[in-house]
């Protein structure tokens, strides 16, 4: 692969398909459209860390350009020295991201960035807002061990996972007067990935509805936060 072939400093629009298997295409989607970044000057003899973004039930759809409504694909293209390469797919009308055909689309997703780019393994981050929030728990609890840290936003889960996320930091964020997905989606979260010794913080911003996401984003340090987190080499 060349350097222009990455075409860093763009987000380009790109579609994975992916084997069926036994589940019709309304359980495992047969494609995933996705917005791909490279970070500016990227080069090919690289290794850079990959921040996957899943985004909220109001992007779902077929024109991926929708996803640069919110979160890193709606401002990477201006940022001069943003580092990751950012991968934000597109869950279909209707689907979540927490279905079981998606979280494995997402991982067939994962594994082809890690064969064709220059992707360090020690740095795969994952981050997400409501509905993508939720994915975030979800798909960081089915893959232990291959995210170095991961950023739900106003999201939530089962807190019967809590000893799968015990070993991935996390840190969570939410509006206090959330009227989509209340707070103690999150907080309940916390309390129980806390008790089974897991490392996660909750940020809850007390004037914030819905839309906690904005801020955190916005947030130079939720960035740098993430890069203090690196997997041991063999774990991955």
């Amino acid at each position: 692969m060349s350097s222009s072939s990455l075409q860093p400093g763009q987000q380009i629009a790109q579609t994975l398909e992916l084997p069926l298997g036994e589940n019709p295409a309304h359980v495992r989607p047969s494609e995933i459209d996705y917005l791909r970044y490279m970070p500016k000057g990227a080069s090919p003899d690289g290794e850079y860390p990959l921040l996957l973004f899943l985004h909220g039930a109001g992007q779902r759809g077929t024109d991926v350009q929708q996803v640069r409504d919110h979160g890193p694909p709606s401002f990477v293209e201006q940022q001069a020295d943003f580092p990751f390469i950012t991968v934000s797919p597109q869950c279909r009308p209707d689907c979540w991201w927490t279905m079981d055909g998606y979280l494995t689309a997402l991982e067939h997703l994962i594994n082809h960035l890690r064969e064709t780019l220059p992707v360090d393994p020690t740095r795969i981050y994952l981050t997400g807002l409501s509905l993508g929030g939720y994915g975030t728990f979800a798909l960081a609890a089915r893959n232990p061990g291959l995210f170095a840290a991961a950023v739900p936003i106003c999201g939530g889960g089962d807190p019967e996972w809590a000893e799968k996320l015990k070993s991935t930091p996390l840190w969570a964020f939410h509006g206090e007067r959330d009227p989509v997905v209340p707070l103690i989606r999150s907080t309940e979260m916390v309390e129980a990935i806390t008790a089974a010794g897991g490392q996660i913080q909750l940020t809850i911003y007390p004037d914030a509805e819905h839309d906690s996401w904005t801020r955190t984003y916005e947030s130079p340090a939720v960035y740098e936060w993430l890069l203090t987190h690196q997997l041991q080499q063999g774990t991955t």
